[in-house]
């Protein structure tokens, strides 16, 4: 039964959700975005983890928003969940899930620069139903839900395959989010007709896989809020996700890191193989 009333909402209401997406970034994000004082940038578990008052504020809106456009879901939001870790159990339940990072690239947010997004996805039972990526500076809005493709600006995007014997240009996890193992894994991709390079927002860097832009990403963290919303939208451009293992990628966890998103299945599996050292 939930499952048709999710379907039936999408239908009826994803316009609905890519407003509150945008209104909360025009009411909490934007009017700070190189505005920030001092005191309104905290730092969470170190230097590199930063929140600011623009990523509390829309998330609070988003919560309120969504929840009132979708009675009886939950919300799992990065700043929610740094407060209270359990919240993040909400993605195994049997309640339809809001999946939110209200600015992902928080460090390029405060650094005045345009590379920051708000990311938004609904699950069930662990399956991404539909997602929206909006980057506010640049004036992009993604969305895509399962089964009917992906969006940018309105037009239909397809993420294609690199050229044949081209250098596959591959945004992957800065070293100081990674443990000794995959630094090691990672280190697979510095070999001839690869290009890794460190990666900026993850929502954007998925955005660029989906419009055919990036070839791949290779990614070692699992946070439901960074990874949720650009698969799917890789995904219906045509695109694949694997684990280490050969396994798609659970936004429950437990996954076998790093893991890779790419243009196409084959970007996908040459990727997967130098991580894992085959």
């Amino acid at each position: 039964m939930i499952e048709g009333l999710l379907a039936e909402f999408l239908e009826d209401r994803s316009s609905d959700v890519e407003e509150a997406v945008r209104k909360a970034a025009a009411v909490e994000i934007m009017p700070r975005f190189r505005q920030l004082a001092a005191h309104e940038v905290l730092e969470k578990s170190g230097p590199h983890d930063l929140v600011t008052v623009a990523d509390r504020r829309a998330e609070e809106f988003l919560t309120e928003a969504l929840t009132e456009l979708l009675p009886g879901s939950a919300v799992v939001g990065e700043e929610a969940v740094a407060a209270d870790p359990s919240v993040y159990d909400a993605l195994g339940g049997d309640a339809p899930v809001w999946i939110v990072d209200p600015v992902d690239g928080t460090r390029q947010f405060v650094r005045g620069e345009e590379g920051f997004c708000t990311l938004v996805a609904l699950a069930h039972r662990g399956e991404v139903l539909a997602s929206w990526t909006y980057g506010a500076a640049l004036d992009v809005m993604a969305v895509a839900v399962r089964g009917r493709g992906a969006t940018c600006n309105g037009a239909p995007i397809r993420s294609g395959a690199p050229a044949p014997g081209a250098v596959i240009e591959v945004a992957t996890s800065h070293p100081d989010y990674t443990t000794d193992d995959q630094k090691r894994a990672l280190l697979g991709l510095r070999t001839e007709g690869v290009s890794p390079r460190p990666c900026g927002s993850a929502g954007l860097e998925y955005l660029a896989v989906a419009r055919g832009e990036l070839d791949a990403t290779a990614f070692s963290w699992e946070l439901a809020w960074d990874h949720a919303a650009g698969l799917l939208l890789v995904t219906e451009a045509g695109g694949v996700h694997t684990t280490l293992t050969g396994e798609p990628f659970r936004i429950t966890g437990g996954n076998a890191l790093p893991f890779t998103a790419a243009r196409d299945a084959a970007t996908a599996e040459r990727v997967r193989r130098l991580l894992a050292g085959e």
